[in-house]
């Protein structure tokens, strides 16, 4: 057995003899995934913002257009990682992630110095050395983090449940949800104890060393490889008649299928919005008079709403249809960008904490489920690797939008108002294409129990 088939198996241990099912220990190690991200998300990067102008000596907007060329860049990547997934598996994938996530931490850190001496041996000024650096500092992070780690930890747990998807999932996101809102001022805690480049050599050594060991011995890539069923019971068990399989679609099949444009383009739209906001959150702050504790305060309420609506909504997820979530969560979108452009006021704050939050919590829920369902498991991998491609490249675009917007109107409020008027459009597209294959599992078992209970 070669290296990539015992990975691909149930080693280093057997898991359908124990006592609890193992899916509830692949939903750990994938929310750990998800934790692990975070030097690789824009919040992440977000709180760094600030030393990187100063130790690099660029501006704002030259850091806002590596960080747009390095995530776009990696979003073209993504499709190809997907495929990736499909044919290395999950544990393969969320390892390597974690070893490239880790390698490009130490060498962002490393930037200011490598710069410094090329500038010195070509007689440039620094900027011109620094700005391609970060830029690959950047591309790196984005496809090994938010990209790659975050869909294949995603996708595992998918693999593992079946009836409770939403459920498991949306326990996943409590977690998620509040580490990714206390991430920076966890991060900003690091900066002030280690400085900047301590910070990133203590976030490398977390997801490269400690994450990578734990991924690599605990993770398995579906429950098939171990002898299991999804949700729990052994295959040769009399549970495999109750295991319904949905046809699968392949990625051309999707990208024909104006469903699932209905759904990447307001994913995406939120991550091109919200990647914007995280990443000028000071100085959109700022803007109105609110220093950087009330800026980086922000998001622990607006955590917690989106973390309790999550839940809800994962939970009735199991049983009920998916296009009414996505209509919710582009209502709550435009709440939240009402709330941007009057966040000088109380009234305008908690729009944008209870807007952006709960809508972020209904994201999370239709990026988790909405690709599985519509279009089952086969090629989850390249689907939802085009699905990620889209958010990514949504999260590259925002920050330089908002950062030109504010260079050339004096404001970063011109850029809210077009997106409101994406996300308007997106509304109506919402409520007119239809999904017929829009269906619960525990509704669609209810249905099949009582066909055959008629028969």
């Amino acid at each position: 057995m070669n290296v990539v088939d015992r990975l691909r198996s149930d080693w280093p241990y057997a898991v359908a003899g124990q006592r609890l099912f193992y899916g509830w220990a692949i939903a750990l190690v994938s929310t750990l995934g998800f934790l692990m991200s975070i030097p690789g998300q824009t919040m992440g990067m977000a709180v760094f913002a600030d030393p990187f102008i100063e130790a690099f000596d660029l501006t704002r907007t030259q850091l806002s257009m590596a960080y747009l060329f390095g995530t776009a860049g990696s979003a073209f990547f993504l499709t190809r990682a997907g495929r990736w997934y499909d044919r290395f598996g999950a544990r393969i994938l969320i390892v390597s992630a974690s070893l490239v996530l880790s390698i490009t931490l130490v060498f962002i850190a490393a930037i200011d110095r490598i710069g410094l001496s090329i500038a010195a041996a070509l007689s440039l000024p620094l900027a011109m050395t620094t700005f391609p650096l970060i830029l690959l500092g950047y591309f790196g992070v984005r496809f090994a983090g938010q990209g790659v780690l975050t869909s294949a930890s995603r996708n595992v747990l998918l693999m593992w449940f079946e009836r409770r998807r939403g459920l498991v999932s949306g326990v996943r996101g409590v977690f998620v949800s509040l580490g990714f809102a206390v991430a920076p001022l966890v991060l900003a805690w690091l900066i002030d104890m280690y400085g900047w480049r301590g910070a990133l050599l203590v976030m490398a050594a977390w997801v490269g060393v400690g994450f990578a060991a734990v991924a690599l011995i605990t993770v398995r890539d579906s429950p098939q490889t171990c002898g299991l069923l999804p949700d729990g019971g052994r295959q040769n068990d009399d549970d495999a008649e109750k295991v319904v399989r949905r046809p699968s679609r392949t990625l051309a099949q999707a990208r024909r299928d104006p469903v699932f444009w209905v759904y990447a383009l307001p994913l995406s739209m939120h991550a091109l919005f919200g990647t914007a906001v995280t990443f000028h959150i000071v100085a959109i702050f700022a803007e109105v008079g609110r220093d950087r504790s009330e800026a980086f305060g922000y998001f622990i309420p607006s955590a917690v709403v989106s973390v309790a609506v999550n839940l809800i909504a994962s939970t009735i997820a199991d049983y009920g249809r998916l296009k009414p979530m996505l209509m919710i969560m582009l209502g709550f979108f435009l709440l939240g960008s009402f709330g941007l452009t009057r966040l000088e006021t109380s009234l305008g704050y908690w729009s944008l904490v209870i807007g952006f939050g709960a809508g972020g919590g209904l994201w999370g829920v239709l990026s988790n489920l909405a690709y599985v369902r519509q279009f089952g498991t086969a090629h989850l991998g390249e689907i939802s690797g085009l699905a990620t491609s889209l958010m990514v490249f949504g999260s590259a675009i925002g920050p330089v939008v908002f950062s030109l917007a504010n260079d050339w109107l004096g404001s970063f409020e011109a850029a809210a108002l077009v997106c409101v008027g994406f996300l308007i459009v997106l509304l109506l597209a919402a409520v007119l294409v239809s999904q017929p294959r829009d269906i619960a599992p525990n509704a669609r078992s209810s249905k099949q129990s009582t066909g055959a209970s008629s028969g």
